[in-house]
């Protein structure tokens, strides 16, 4: 039977998702042609078609942080060792994961390339920016009238991973990350709870990847943070995905880094600073939310393709049907229509139902197919991605209604399936940390309980692989007492494993 026939008949992923979660993720990342892994360890080489994706997010996150008033910059790779010892808790938090570079210039010895000379002082490749935005920071700011100063970076960084995934962990990966400098706790609270609703509102609005709001615990948080706020999502295996954070640094690193200025009273203070970031781990959390056993599913903000017209050459009407598809292909990205850049005509002289399954598999929301009966018929059959076994019609002058209609269907179903999927993942009823450890070794989700706050408390849950992902926002916990050990309650507190 050929390869098309036979996945149109059962899954077009092997493994499926019920078989082995980690290898589908694998398949999928191949299938849909989105990265591999590279020949330097631990790190990826994102294809053409997940660097758009990335590429999507980054235009519409930009525009909204531009909106909030903060400028782009760019700040070098390498960051002067002293810098990161400025400040105590940061290298701690950081050093097991920090790519240090220690010498300048090869000699070739006997055929063989060693380092030569000796840096002055060593260079740490960038795991995060805080110190070094403060040192600029503070030679910038002045005086109040300076404040609040707020800057962006769109940048790669690199944090050695032990046990490296693509997209979701691996050596060095692409991110966005805000730094902010403010007069007051006032402002500077108010700059991060501002960029933790635009993460949440991103991830559901954009990527339809609801998530569950709230703070991290003191051992959770940020390195150096005073307060660190996160979104936590739900993949489909039940564990929990970081999807973005945003820190309140309070006056930790502008007193490492000086970061002073004369206040209204002209006396001197130091700045309230803030940090917050996401990364190409959204990738990988939407290949994780949205994906089937048939290959990846993309909400139509985040598809490089939005539309792919696949014609059905048969003999004497090809050329006919050719330009059939191409005029259903200024229908829909005429004046008020869908982004051409976002419909694709294909004319690859391979089979169209190869050519179906191969879009299939890399997730484009809608694929028409046009042959002989369309262009008779003057009609656009089409496939919808979250039911793209079953092919609908309409009428030409009907086609941009109809493809329109289908993108936001595809949205609303994707964001219906996951918020569904994370709210029946979300269970309140255990009590205690034996029924903790039980629930975990059966099933997945997240567990929602009381927690007393204490640190030794937090620590009994690490042989079990669990953590608090966040103390959430708009959840309450039953109980009275903390179901890890039994002390009185303090928090809601949101247990899960993760990524």
């Amino acid at each position: 039977m050929p390869a098309a026939q036979s996945q149109s008949a059962g899954a077009a992923i092997s493994p499926t998702r019920a078989d082995d979660f980690a290898g589908w993720y694998q398949e999928v990342v191949r299938a849909a042609e989105l990265a591999t892994m590279a020949h330097v360890r631990g790190c990826m080489v994102i294809r053409p078609w997940g660097y758009r994706m990335w590429e999507l997010m980054q235009a519409e996150l930009d525009r909204q942080i531009r909106a909030r008033r903060h400028s782009n910059v760019y700040f070098p790779l390498f960051i002067p060792l002293s810098y990161i010892q400025s400040e105590a808790s940061h290298v701690d938090g950081f050093a097991k994961e920090m790519a240090v570079v220690t010498h300048h210039r090869l000699e070739n010895v006997n055929g063989v390339l060693v380092p030569a000379a000796p840096l002055e002082e060593p260079l740490v490749v960038r795991p995060t920016s805080e110190t070094i935005f403060g040192r600029s920071m503070s030679e910038w700011i002045h005086s109040y009238r300076d404040l609040p100063m707020r800057l962006n970076q769109w940048c790669n960084v690199v944090r050695w991973e032990m046990r490296p995934r693509v997209f979701l962990r691996t050596t060095e990966f692409l991110w966005q990350e805000g730094h902010t400098a403010h007069e007051s706790e006032a402002g500077a609270m108010a700059d991060t709870l501002d960029a933790h609703e635009m993460y949440r509102a991103f991830a559901e609005d954009f990527l339809a990847i609801p998530s569950v709001p709230g703070e991290k615990s003191a051992s959770e948080r940020f390195p150096g943070a005073a307060a660190t706020y996160t979104i936590e999502a739900m993949m489909q295996d039940g564990r929990a995905l970081q999807a973005g954070t945003s820190h309140y640094l309070g006056q930790n690193f502008a007193r490492a880094v000086e970061i002073g200025f004369l206040d209204r009273a002209n006396e001197r203070q130091y700045a309230h600073t803030t940090s917050f970031g996401i990364s190409t781990r959204l990738i990988g959390a939407v290949i994780m939310t949205h994906g089937d056993d048939d290959g990846l599913v993309l909400p139509p903000a985040v598809a490089p393709s939005q539309v792919v017209i696949v014609p059905i050459l048969r003999g004497a009407s090809s050329e006919a049907v050719l330009a059939y598809a191409q005029e259903v292909a200024a229908a829909l990205t005429g004046p008020g229509g869908i982004d051409p850049d976002r419909v694709l005509v294909e004319t690859s002289e391979q089979r169209a139902t190869d050519l179906r399954w191969s879009y299939i598999k890399k997730g484009v929301p809608v694929i028409v197919e046009v042959g002989p009966r369309d262009l008779a018929g003057r009609t656009v059959s089409y496939r919808v991605r979250l039911d793209h076994r079953t092919l609908r019609t309409a009428g030409f002058g009907d086609a941009l209604d109809a493809m329109t209609g289908a993108l936001r269907e595809v949205h609303g179903g994707l964001l219906r399936q996951a918020r569904t999927r994370l709210r029946e993942g979300i269970h309140a009823g255990i009590t205690t940390l034996a029924e903790m450890e039980q629930f975990f070794r059966d099933r997945r989700g997240f567990v929602l309980g009381a927690w007393c706050g204490e640190p030794d408390c937090e620590a009994l849950l690490k042989p079990l692989a669990v953590s608090i992902r966040c103390l959430p926002q708009h959840l309450e916990a039953p109980g009275g007492t903390c179901i890890v050990d039994g002390r009185p309650r303090r928090f809601s507190a949101l247990f899960g494993q993760s990524y």
